[in-house]
């Protein structure tokens, strides 16, 4: 009989919720005034759940991860609603039925609560024939929730027999428990109950006296757990609610909560939520025409600062002003009203922005208060959010130093590293990453564009103040990685590249404000002084970031451009910024002695020195002799001998630009400086060649060598005579194995060939004096090669000596070639005679001794 019982109560429960579409959600016709309201309402941002927005929008889903709905099949949902149904009429509520709940509630986004379907709840809420688990409570307070939200218009006089219950449940349930789920999931209710249009002014009233005691009486549980959001949607419901009763307390209540002794620590995403809500109540305001409700928030809000109040969330309170103001400008709200909203979140904005500011650069230490650091993310994420709110210099200052300790936090990732270098490195890991998935960091982006925007608009004390730090910024950041990277690598490679991250975005916010600056100050407005200093300091901190270069950024080039062609006949400029580079000591020395150094093997060093050896050779020409002599031939050399061949190549076109700067008759320190440096550039770059030594560095500084020595120069006879005498040893060792191995070889010439070459290019490039010894030496170098090399070699000579135009020296080279030719003829008939008579009886040999069964000369004169 009992089972009976129960399909016949399921089939009526089935055909009853086949009909809740259309059951009347509301037993009272709509006043005009509700009427228009809910119009307004539907029109409003699409948001059901406001606190499942606010969750998704803050930017933390390790802590206010929005709540993943289940959907559920519609027998599930049946099933679920009779079973609960069956606890009345069997006066029981076990955990069964518990389980059934939690179904329902985590379907939140398809669930769908008909007007019976929320009187059954109230009335197991009401019920006095069981104990409910305390557990139970939240879960009913979401289903009433639920059906609030998603009901076109929520029946009144449900709502009025819930604030019944909730009134009796909260004066006789709440104490005992102090449960912060319950009082969130009560505080969220509530709130939802106060915004219903339809609702009469009486229960609305009824409502916000209830929320505003708990908040008040209660709000110490918000310390314990991660409900915040819901907290917040309840207030923000409130908030925007029709009645004006008990509004200050609920505005008070929501910017205290993070001032309690007992209350959450705040932070960003705490102040983002604020933000948000807040804009999300006054564009709610603004469309229902609440003036009295937005002037009691701005007198309240921004007028005479409690001293309860959390700043950070005023101050999140005033962006979100702003933006629903932006939104709201064309909405028919008088204009000035808009003005009036604006201008006092600005006002107090601005005040607030500038003691920070003011405060952090008067005490420098103040950037490790947790209060003024969560202040400064604040006021960057609320610019990201807003737009550029303000010209005040002091929201300039703000944002330089948030995107320099908080957005790039590098000086104090550095520093904690360093202290505990000697221990496990897991949590400082994890804190880079999460620092990589922070939303401050992920707005870096908007917040730099923001910060460079407002440079224009800055007074020049201020200019040179954020300058100041950038600048000190990038060196701190040079030292700092360099020792990190010396520490980390090939230990904790995750580590150093989660901090390489971070730098890189650091560099593109340097750039960025350099080419700011240097479009500014570069200009006749400003002294040739201050221009002179802009750009030095931004070559030495471009030189410091330059590590983290990846990417091919027009900014950057447009900057060099500028700075350089600034400071490029500046001696005094030029010089110190070679003074800046690191010297040849600091460059070789270990850092640490603890640490295994090798000086080719510090990327971070290499980088900042590539930079210098790209960027003198454009003003080489502005050093004196003495300080090229003394700071940069020595780290030139030294960058010769690099393995990377990129490094090595810009040592060599440095080399070649120092030589090249004309005959300098007039300049004899700089002419007897060049062929001193001639000398331990041939030696050092044929020691490493052709194994470090890149050939066309080498070949790019020869021939400006030769071509800018005064003629008959010693250094000029010791080049070419270097130059053949590794030639030969490197022939001799190729051709030991195979007579024709520049025949077989496909691709890249062999390094022999390539010697060669360039010795055959010197005889056209070499003055006069220095010619005949040239001449002298490769004809001894051709005549000891093999046949078929000499004739490949000929035939070269013969065309270049047919193309030339040099009405000089080409008759010297026709003579020269003639007896060359003739001289590896005699040479090729003496060695095949003699081989002949050795193997006579042998076909091979005598076909090799013939000197027409080989290659043949080609080319004519």
């Amino acid at each position: 009989m009992g089972g009976g019982r129960r399909v016949s109560s399921n089939i009526i429960i089935i055909i009853v919720l086949l009909c809740f579409p259309i059951v009347s959600s509301s037993t009272l016709p709509l006043s005009p005034f509700s009427s228009v309201l809910y119009n307004k309402m539907s029109r409003q941002l699409n948001i059901l759940f406001l606190e499942e927005w606010l969750k998704s929008i803050c930017g933390d889903p390790s802590k206010f991860s929005p709540k993943k709905s289940i959907p559920l099949s519609a027998r599930a949902i049946i099933q679920a609603w009779a079973e609960l149904r069956d606890s009345l009429q069997h006066p029981s509520f076990s955990q069964l039925h518990l389980q059934f709940l939690k179904t329902l509630v985590n379907s939140q986004t398809s669930l769908h609560v008909a007007d019976p379907q929320a009187r059954l709840v109230l009335r197991i809420l009401s019920s006095s024939n069981f104990s409910l688990p305390y557990d139970s409570y939240p879960l009913l307070f979401r289903l009433l929730y639920i059906w609030v939200r998603k009901a076109s218009k929520p029946t009144s006089d449900i709502i009025d027999s819930a604030m019944e219950v909730l009134s009796h449940l909260f004066s006789s349930q709440f104490d005992s428990g102090n449960n912060p789920v319950f009082f969130s999931e009560g505080i969220l209710l509530l709130g939802a109950f106060s915004f219903v249009p339809s609702l009469s002014e009486r229960t609305k009233t009824v409502c916000l006296e209830l929320l505003s005691r708990l908040l008040i009486e209660k709000c110490q549980l918000l310390g314990s757990f991660t409900k915040l959001p819901d907290v917040l949607a309840g207030i923000g419901y409130a908030l925007s609610s029709s009645v004006t009763v008990n509004y200050i307390r609920i505005l008070d209540s929501l910017f205290e909560i993070w001032h309690k002794e007992d209350g959450p620590q705040g932070n960003i995403f705490h102040g983002l939520m604020v933000l948000h809500l807040i804009d999300w109540v006054m564009s709610n305001l603004i469309n229902f025409q609440f003036l009295d409700k937005i002037n009691v928030f701005l007198q309240e809000a921004f007028g005479n600062l409690k001293e309860k109040y959390a700043l950070f969330a005023v101050f999140m309170a005033g962006a979100g002003v702003l933006r629903a103001v932006n939104r709201s400008a064309s909405s028919g709200m008088k204009l000035e009203v808009i003005s009036t909203m604006r201008t006092s979140a600005v006002v107090w904005m601005e005040a607030l922005v500038s003691d920070l500011a003011s405060g952090t650069l008067k005490y420098k230490n103040s950037t490790n208060d947790l209060k003024n650091r969560l202040l400064l993310q604040c006021v960057s994420l609320a610019s990201a959010r807003t737009g550029s709110f303000s010209g005040h210099s002091s929201l300039f200052v703000c944002l330089a130093l948030a995107l320099l300790t908080e957005i790039f936090p590098l000086p104090r990732l550095y520093g904690s590293l360093i202290e505990l270098s000697h221990g496990p490195h897991g949590l400082k890991l994890n804190e880079v990453k999460e620092h990589l998935d922070n939303i401050l960091f992920k707005e870096a982006g908007a917040i730099t564009a923001i910060f460079c925007s407002q440079y224009v608009s800055a007074d020049e004390e201020n200019k040179n103040i954020v300058e100041n730090l950038i600048w000190e910024y990038c060196r701190d950041i040079y030292f700092g990685h360099r020792q990190v990277a010396l520490l980390l690598k090939g230990k904790e490679d995750e580590l150093l590249e989660g901090l390489e991250k971070i730098a890189e975005s650091a560099f593109l916010m340097v750039v960025v404000f350099a080419l700011s600056v240097t479009k500014h100050k570069l200009n006749s407005k400003f002294g040739q002084e201050i221009q002179m200093e802009v750009s030095l300091r931004i070559l030495v901190s471009f030189s410091c970031m330059e590590y983290f270069r990846h990417v091919r950024l027009p900014e950057y080039l447009e900057t060099i451009r500028k700075v350089v062609a600034s400071v490029n006949n500046n001696e005094h400029i030029c010089t110190c910024f070679v003074n800046s580079m690191p010297s040849y000591a600091e460059l070789t020395n270990v850092p640490d002695q603890k640490t295994k150094y090798l000086w080719s093997k510090d990327e971070v060093q290499t980088a900042r020195i590539l930079f210098y050896l790209r960027v003198i050779p454009t003003f080489v020409e502005c050093l004196p002799s003495l300080v090229f002599s003394n700071l940069v031939a020595p780290t030139m050399f030294l960058y010769l001998e690099h393995p990377n061949g990129k490094v090595a190549l810009s040592s060599h076109s440095l080399f070649a630009a120092f030589m090249s700067l004309g005959k300098e008759a007039e300049n004899n320190d700089r002419v007897s400086l060049k062929e001193q440096l001639v000398f331990h550039y041939i030696q050092r770059s044929l020691l490493g060649y052709p194994g470090i030594t890149p050939f066309e560095g080498m070949a790019s500084g020869v021939v400006g060598m030769v071509q800018h020595l005064p003629a008959g120069s010693p250094a000029t006879f010791y080049c070419i005579h270097s130059l053949v005498e590794k030639a030969n040893q490197l022939c001799s060792e190729v051709f030991t194995h195979e007579a024709d191995a520049w025949k077989k070889r496909q691709g890249e010439p062999e390094p022999s060939k390539k010697l060669l070459d360039l010795l055959l290019r010197l005889v056209f490039l070499v003055d006069i004096q220095v010619l005949p010894d040239l001449m002298k030496l490769l004809a001894q170098l051709i005549t000891t090669l093999p046949q078929d090399a000499q004739n490949m070699v000929l035939n070269e000579l013969y065309s270049q000596v047919a193309d030339s135009d040099d009405v000089i020296r080409k008759p010297t080279l026709v003579s020269w070639l003639q007896s060359l030719s003739y001289l590896c003829t005699k040479a090729s008939y003496q060695n095949a005679a003699s081989k002949k008579s050795k193997s006579e009886d042998n076909p091979t040999f005598a076909s090799i001794a013939d000197p027409l069964s080989g290659g043949k000369l080609t080319a004519q004169l």
